[in-house]
């Protein structure tokens, strides 16, 4: 048995190999979900372009004014006059934020009136909006301390010279300290890189699977091997083994790719992830064998491909988290093996998870593995008998 399982395998690595396609396949996925991921997605914030609209003109509003460009999270880029150039540089995209002083904010200050900053955003991109109002509230609130200690100096002083000795400062003190865990810069690629590995694995195995099955049919030589000794259990493993030993490359050579070059810290056990991995190859293998018993060309394998692999992709938490998706939305989402494996990745980059906190999404991916795999197979052999 195993010397026929052999062979195949040998004959599917050389086909492979051979056929421009399956190359293009092995390489260029990988090779372009690095780049985009890597380098071009990115949703960190460094700096944005502000517009100043001081309609106080005084020193109170110009030392606001230097709190923002000290930040050096804003770059002046404009200092309009009348509504209608804030609203032309907002809709032309040329500034992301607003930032107007109205007429009072100096005299108000001294009086110990309320005071408020109007801040205008472009929410085009909600989630630079959200970043960008938050980096404004922690600049004015900043501001707000600094005007606050300074009138409390200038209390305290008069009140020392009133009665004619120091007078002490027993003012409660509320701070908070955040500490970041698992990812103190706060890099989006850390985030996004190691998902990498579940979408490079899930599209290129699914993908090639089903090509290489469908392949047969659509040269004639699946009859041939129909009526040769070979069993359908021996061509089924014969034609999944070579793309998982694939499967397992692109984990490797992913993962080094995200430590060399992007840098992203990986805390955890690689043998978990490896082991992880082979749990998840038994459900993507399971999907293009199914997928490739309902196709009849390799044009047909490749558009079945994404339509399973594409709203796994969007359910699986990878870009958007799944705590923001719809209640029904968050509840189908259980039954997206990618949404295990991207978890369980996660957790052994950056957090260093082991297995005995991820054996429930292992549990999970074993059951999916079991399950797909087992009724493909036996569909697959249906079809051969």
């Amino acid at each position: 048995m195993w010397g026929r399982v052999r062979e195949i395998i040998k004959k599917e690595f050389y086909q492979t190999l051979r056929d421009p396609r399956m190359r293009v396949l092995l390489v260029l996925p990988p090779i372009i979900q690095l780049i985009v991921f890597g380098y071009a997605v990115n949703l960190d914030i460094e700096t944005s372009s502000m517009a100043w609209v001081d309609q106080d003109l005084t020193p109170r509003s110009r030392e606001l004014l230097a709190e923002f460009q000290g930040s050096h999270r804003f770059l002046l880029k404009a200092v309009p006059a009348r509504e209608k150039e804030i609203q032309y540089l907002l809709d032309r995209g040329e500034v992301q934020i607003v930032v107007r002083v109205l007429p009072g904010f100096a005299r108000d200050i001294e009086r110990g009136n309320p005071v408020s900053v109007q801040v205008l955003l472009d929410g085009t991109n909600s989630n630079t909006a959200s970043i960008l109002a938050s980096y404004a509230q922690q600049v004015v609130s900043g501001y707000g301390r600094k005007v606050l200690a300074g009138h409390e100096g200038l209390r305290l002083a008069a009140l020392t010279e009133s009665t004619g000795a120091p007078v002490a400062a027993d003012l409660p003190v509320l701070t908070a300290q955040s500490r970041v865990w698992f990812n103190p810069s706060l890099k989006s690629r850390y985030y996004f890189v190691p998902g990498v590995v579940v979408n490079i694995i899930a599209l290129v195995t699914i993908m090639l699977t089903a090509m290489s099955i469908v392949r047969e049919k659509e040269i004639g030589t699946m009859e041939q091997l129909m009526v040769s000794p070979i069993r359908p259990i021996e061509l089924m493993l014969g034609k999944l083994l070579p793309f998982a030993v694939i499967g397992l490359v692109d984990v490797a050579v992913v993962t080094t790719a995200a430590l060399a070059v992007f840098r992203v810290p990986f805390r955890g056990n690689a043998l978990l992830l490896l082991g992880s991995a082979v749990l998840f190859l038994l459900t993507t293998l399971g999907a293009g064998l199914f997928i490739s018993t309902v196709s009849q060309t390799q044009q047909q394998a490749v558009m079945s491909s994404f339509f399973f692999f594409m709203p796994a992709f969007m359910l699986s938490g990878f870009t958007f988290p799944i705590r923001n998706m719809p209640v029904p939305v968050q509840y189908l989402t259980y039954a997206d093996p990618l949404r295990y494996f991207i978890e369980i990745v996660r957790g052994v980059f950056l957090k260093g998870t082991g297995s005995d906190i991820l054996w429930p999404q292992m549990a999970a991916l074993a059951l999916f593995g079991v399950t797909v795999l087992g009724l493909s197979a036996a569909r697959f052999r249906k079809r051969l008998d």
